[in-house]
């Protein structure tokens, strides 16, 4: 009598024989030499290549709020800074160093304040890298949480005037350390931002010798309010958004260098509307006008999935025809990299070199 083992060996064996082998080395299909079809993406591509602004930045998403953590170590990073190099990325922002008790260096205060002991150095592994490569490195700010909590920004300064003094005389040696990103994000007059926004601008620059700061807020637009849930039928008017970020620029141009928008949240018939009136206030008060280019996609029910290339194309050529000075990314590593987890991201890149003319 056969045993099981044996019958499982034999079973399995006639069932492996059976399925097709897949293989990058089988002969082509003899359809596609009948037909002559070739697999040049050229010849099917039907709009202007190389119309939108290039990215040449993107945050770097290692304290996560909503993104699943991909667990890179120094050599995923390296290698990841090498294809961010290849398609002319000179610009890396940490989007922020720490989220409520998660941090991404061994700070002193915040270990004092009860956040968790990193296991790697995250801030002195992206400047090395950074130094490698030959791009600029903006350090985000930390986050406590309390904003998102209370509605209050103020409370970001408590920790903040810490952290800016020590990181500076921690890393500000690296010959890329550039620059400052002021982690807050709001979308319309908050309490507390242009106070908050001007002191935390000015702390950063004080220490550092006047090092660039920049902000990225998002557009109050359809978008944001359907992903809260309310039922509301339209976003903030472009003559509201104009009035409201008038007054903020105002208030705080002397410390900020560049203001970034978040791209997503908006439809994509309204953005030259929007986009204009960005560059508008940045030129008014001396400001770089950037585009935070989403590279994922917020018209989908599963949040969040890489975007379709055909939305950030849209996206980077209204951001072209509006004179912008910069085009950001949020964020290359999950969503635009060909060994990010989703192996979308890796077409989306593919896509964009075609585009764009990268060989």
């Amino acid at each position: 009598m056969t045993n099981r083992r044996d019958f499982l060996k034999t079973t399995t064996a006639a069932a492996i024989a059976t399925i097709p082998i897949l293989s990058s080395c089988a002969p082509k299909n003899e359809s596609d030499s009948e037909t002559g079809l070739e697999t040049d993406q050229d010849q099917f591509f039907i709009v202007p290549k190389d119309a939108g602004l290039p990215i040449t930045g993107t945050f770097l998403d290692e304290i996560s709020h909503d993104i699943p953590h991909q667990n890179w170590g120094v050599k995923e990073w390296d290698a990841d800074f090498r294809n961010m190099k290849s398609i002319g990325i000179d610009t890396v922002i940490m989007i922020r160093s720490g989220y409520r008790k998660f941090i991404t260096w061994p700070s002193k205060y915040l270990l004092g304040k009860g956040c968790y002991m990193p296991s790697m150095d995250l801030v002195e592994m992206f400047l090395t890298l950074a130094d490698k490569y030959g791009m600029k490195f903006y350090f985000g700010l930390y986050d406590s949480g309390k904003y998102w909590d209370t509605g209050d920004m103020s409370y970001e300064l408590e920790s903040n005037k810490y952290v800016i003094e020590e990181v500076w005389n921690a890393y500000g040696k690296h010959k890329s350390f550039q620059g400052w990103y002021i982690s807050t994000e709001i979308s319309r007059k908050t309490k507390g931002c242009i106070e908050t926004f001007h002191e935390m601008g000015k702390m950063c620059k004080d220490i550092s010798g006047g090092l660039p700061t920049f902000i990225s807020p998002w557009i109050d637009g359809k978008k944001a309010i359907q992903g809260t849930g309310l039922k509301v039928k339209q976003g903030v008017s472009v003559s509201d958004h104009e009035r409201e970020w008038n007054e903020i620029f105002d208030g705080i141009h002397d410390v900020v260098d560049a203001c970034a928008f978040q791209d997503g949240h908006i439809d994509y018939d309204e953005l030259d509307a929007f986009f204009s009136v960005n560059k508008a206030l940045a030129d008014k008060y001396g400001m770089k006008c950037w585009t935070n280019a989403e590279t994922f996609d917020r018209d989908m029910p599963i949040s969040f999935l890489p975007i379709k290339f055909d939305k950030l194309r849209l996206k980077l050529e209204a951001a072209k025809r509006c004179g912008y000075d910069k085009a950001i990314t949020f964020e290359f590593s999950h969503f635009m990299s060909p060994q990010s987890a989703y192996i979308q991201a890796g077409h989306l890149y593919d896509r964009y070199k075609e585009y764009f003319n990268i060989k």
